[in-house]
């Protein structure tokens, strides 16, 4: 009988260690976790609030709020553009203050109430922000706006509770809805289509009726 050779050995290893490997990849989510094994995906629940309505959902760790949000909870208004916090195109508000839920993992956000446009408001009963941008024509392909309503809606409550920007020239004195300030705490939304000025617009009519 011949003996194997090493090669023979190690090529043997290989596959059956590939096999292994595959075997592994094809488990259940809930496999990985208990498994604990490196390289494996590891999986946690997570529970929060989203558009008022208590959410529990078993996660990879690695998923982002967007992609928890969109595939998950199948809430498709908050937009995937640049995947890179880049365009606004993914904000949504998360306990008041706004945030690109591209850049933040959905794990981290146990307990947070979260809302996006959906929870805003309804065709039939819009939120004062979605009304103003439809009067004011903030939007063309309306892929951005969203993100910038929710943006919009976040910007308000951050002058109202005097949080200052960049463009506060008085940091002393409480900011007021400006152009100047909404262009620039509304710069990190990009509008492709060019909307800004009717989005400024519709944000200085909100921030009139509020003030």
């Amino acid at each position: 009988m011949k003996t194997p050779s090493i090669l023979e050995l190690s090529r043997r290893h290989l596959l059956v260690g590939t096999a292994a490997s595959a075997a592994l990849v094809m488990m259940p989510s809930s496999t990985h976790a208990q498994a604990s094994i490196p390289g494996l995906p590891s999986v946690s629940k997570v529970s929060f609030t989203v558009n008022g309505a208590a959410r529990e959902l078993e996660l990879d760790t690695r998923t982002t709020l967007l992609d928890a949000l969109r595939e998950q909870l199948r809430l498709p208004g908050t937009k995937k553009g640049c995947d890179q916090g880049q365009c606004g195109a993914c904000t949504v508000i998360v306990d008041g203050r706004r945030i690109a839920s591209c850049l933040t993992l959905a794990v981290m956000h146990e307990g947070h109430s979260i809302t996006t446009i959906e929870g805003l408001g309804t065709p039939e009963n819009p939120h004062p922000m979605q009304a103003a941008f439809v009067k004011h024509d903030g939007y063309q392909c309306g892929y951005c706006t969203p993100g910038q309503i929710c943006s919009a809606v976040a910007v308000l409550g951050e002058i109202k509770a005097g949080i200052p920007s960049y463009a506060t020239v008085d940091l002393a004195a409480a900011p007021q809805a400006t152009v100047a300030e909404l262009r620039e705490r509304m710069s990190g939304n990009i509008c492709r289509c060019g909307a800004y000025s009717n989005i400024v617009d519709a944000i200085t009519e909100v921030a009139g009726r509020s003030a």
